[in-house]
C-alpha cells in the first residue's frame, strides 16, 4: 500500500486537528490543535471528559461560572498540549466579539491561566472573531506577546486587516463559504472552482506577495477535495472524519500553493482604516451573513456550556 494522502499532505502543509477529542489527536498526530465553543461543548458531554469539568468546578469553588469555564477551556488546552507538539487555539467568548477591551482582558486571563499551568504563551493561540473590534484587540495583544488566531474569517477585507494588524494566524472558513455559494446558486463546486478554496488561494497569494508574516490556516472543510486543492497552505485544520478519510486514501497529493507562486505579484496592496474595512467587508454579502451567523452559533453554544457548568456547580 502506498503512502497515505495524510502523510503526503504533511510534507507540504502543517496539519492541525479541528477537535476537542484527545483520542483523535493521538491517532492522527497533528502538529497543532484548534478548539472552539462548539467542539468543547461536544467533548465535555462525553463521559471520558467529565473529570475535567468536575476538576474545574472543584478547583474554583466560590468563583463565578465564567471563571470555571475559563479554567475548563485551559484544562482542555493543557491536556491537548501533552499530545500535540505545537500549539493549541482557545477561543474567547463570542459574545465579546464587538468589545475590544473585554476581548483583551479575557485573552490575558486565559494566557495567565495557561502560564500558571506551566504552558508557555507561545504554545497558545487566542481565537478571536474577525470583527473590526476583534482585529484591534489582536493588534494590541500581539504587541504584548499574546499570539492570536483570527477566526470566522470570510472576506478579503478581514484578511487584509489581520495582516496589517500583525496577527499571528488567520482561519479562513472554506466550507462555510462553499455552503453559502451552493445554497445561493444551487450549484455544486469542486476543487479549484470552489469559492471557499479560491478565497484562501487569494489571501495566501496576497500575503506572500507582500511579505506578510501572518500564517494562513484553511479551516471548516466539507470534503477532502477542498483540502487537497489547498495543499501547500501554511496550515490546514481538519476535522476527525476528514483526517480519517485522508489517512485511508493513497491518492497522490501535489503541492498547489507555494510562497514562490507569482499569482498575486501584480496585485494592488490595500490599506484599511475602520471605515474602508467596514465598507469592503459589507460589500461581500456572503461574508457579512457568515460572520454574523458564526458569532451567533458560537454564542449559543457558549450559553449551553454556561448551563452545563452551572448545573455541575450546584
Amino acid at each position: 500500500m502506498g503512502t497515505s494522502s495524510l502523510s503526503q499532505l504533511k510534507q507540504h502543509t502543517t496539519v492541525v486537528a479541528d477537535t476537542g477529542d484527545f483520542a483523535t489527536m493521538r491517532i492522527f498526530q497533528p502538529q497543532d490543535a484548534t478548539t472552539n465553543p462548539s467542539l468543547i461543548l461536544k467533548a465535555v458531554q462525553k463521559p471520558e471528559y467529565r473529570p475535567l469539568l468536575d476538576k474545574a468546578v472543584a478547583d474554583n469553588k466560590g468563583k463565578s461560572v465564567s471563571e470555571v469555564i475559563d479554567a475548563l477551556l485551559v484544562s482542555f488546552g493543557t491536556e491537548i498540549l501533552k499530545i500535540v507538539p505545537g500549539r493549541v487555539s482557545t477561543e474567547v467568548d463570542a459574545r465579546l466579539s464587538f468589545d475590544t477591551a473585554r476581548t483583551i482582558s479575557k485573552a490575558e486571563t486565559l494566557i495567565a491561566l495557561y502560564q500558571k499551568a506551566g504552558v508557555p504563551r507561545e504554545r497558545v493561540l487566542i481565537k478571536i472573531a474577525t470583527t473590526w473590534e476583534g482585529v484591534k484587540a489582536a493588534e494590541q495583544l500581539e504587541r504584548t506577546g499574546v499570539r492570536c488566531n483570527l477566526t470566522l474569517l470570510f472576506s478579503f477585507a478581514q484578511a487584509v486587516a489581520c495582516a496589517e494588524a500583525g496577527v499571528q494566524l488567520i482561519s479562513p472558513f472554506v466550507g462555510r463559504i462553499y455552503d453559502w455559494y451552493k445554497k445561493n446558486t444551487g450549484k455544486d463546486y469542486t476543487g479549484a472552482d470552489d469559492p471557499g478554496v479560491q478565497s484562501v488561494q487569494k489571501i495566501y497569494d496576497y500575503y506572500k506577495a507582500f511579505g506578510y508574516k501572518t500564517e494562513v490556516m484553511g479551516a471548516s472543510f466539507r470534503n477532502t477535495g477542498q483540502i487537497l486543492a489547498l495543499a501547500g497552505c501554511d496550515l490546514l485544520t481538519i476535522s476527525p472524519n476528514l483526517l480519517e478519510s485522508l489517512s485511508n486514501s493513497t491518492e497522490p497529493v501535489a503541492r498547489v500553493l507555494s510562497a514562490e507562486n507569482p499569482a498575486a505579484r501584480n496585485a494592488e496592496k490595500i490599506s484599511l482604516d475602520e471605515k474602508s474595512f467596514r465598507w469592503l467587508h459589507n460589500s461581500d454579502a456572503m461574508a457579512v451573513e457568515k460572520t454574523a451567523e458564526g458569532i451567533r452559533a458560537f454564542a449559543a453554544d457558549g450559553d449551553k456550556l454556561v448551563s452545563l457548568v452551572t448545573s455541575a456547580m450546584e
